[in-house]
């Protein structure tokens, strides 16, 4: 006979949750005849894993101690006892509190590449010797709602960029005149809204082939020993395309991907920051890249 299917279904569509309330949903077991079991738990778990990259693995032989997962939150529910369920659908009902373990601060859901912070329902269907266990597992959201944490502010941030102003530059005479203006809306930016600006280039010698929004987060982990801290591109987005027009006022405007950002975060064992950097392409493939660092919060 085949297997029962058991699935997880939330109450809420959109599976996120604020700190204090309450998951509720149901498990759905569907068998085509009777289902004997040995009892059905549901398991809450959220944690922060860590990871090295490949560059910082041997580095320090204190990290492999910080870098065991974090766990924030851990909860244990029978919803059933052994016994057996009819043929069919069955729907049983479960609540769990959103509450942090002990101490603990509960942080933003956030898929990053070094830092993972996530949040899972499991349900596990125990089942006699001859049968194999059912597991199944569904992820939700979490996000913040720390009214104390700093509210974004619209403060313009006006930049210049020349062949001056360029660092990391061995040979400056090898790089072309130009000279672009602009201005960011903000860098401590709400996640929610879109990231904003304009920029002009006033003058430029050789001809351009593209100027690129690009998007960086920065994960550092570790400890008091040390830190390993990496910059990956989470997205870049093309907001010119070949030889613009001189004097002409080009919009920046980005959308934060969900999941792969989160209000920046600064703690004892990781940190999880993010850049923008503008890039401009030249046609002989020479790129300069100015940096700005910026804030994410919820609000």
């Amino acid at each position: 006979m085949a297997s029962p299917g058991l699935d997880i279904r939330l109450k809420k569509v959109n599976k996120v949750y604020k700190e204090g309330e309450t998951i509720t949903g149901f498990v759905v077991v569907n068998s085509r005849g009777e289902c004997h079991h040995q009892g059905i738990t549901l398991n809450m778990e959220g944690s922060v894993s860590l990871q090295l990259s490949a560059k910082s693995v041997g580095l320090f032989e204190a990290f492999y101690n910080s870098l065991k997962p974090i766990q924030l939150l851990n909860y244990a529910i029978d919803i059933v006892k052994p016994g057996k369920l009819p043929s069919g659908k069955t729907e049983i009902p479960f609540e769990v509190p959103l509450k942090a373990k002990g101490n603990k601060v509960l942080y933003e859901t956030y898929h990053g590449v070094f830092v993972n912070i996530q949040y899972l329902l499991k349900v596990d269907m125990k089942r006699s010797l001859l049968n194999k266990d059912l597991l199944k597992q569904c992820e939700f959201i979490v996000e913040c709602k720390d009214k104390e944490a700093e509210n974004a502010k619209a403060k313009v941030i006006p930049f210049s960029i020349t062949p001056d102003t360029l660092q990391n530059v061995k040979e400056k005479t090898n790089v072309p005149k130009f000279k672009i203006k602009g201005k960011l809306d903000t860098a401590c930016c709400c996640i929610s809204r879109p990231f904003s600006g304009e920029l002009v280039v006033e003058s430029c010698e050789a001809p351009l082939k593209s100027i690129e929004l690009q998007l960086v987060r920065v994960e550092t982990c570790g400890c008091a020993e040390g830190y390993a801290k990496d910059a990956t591109e989470i997205q870049n987005i093309q907001i010119a395309d070949g030889d613009v027009c001189r004097g002409l006022e080009i919009p920046i405007h980005m959308v934060f991907p969900r999941l792969f950002t989160c209000p920046t975060l600064l703690t004892n064992n990781f940190k999880v920051e993010f850049e923008i950097n503008i890039v401009i392409v030249f046609h002989d493939n020479h790129i300069v890249t100015e940096n700005f660092p910026i804030k994410l919060t919820r609000f």
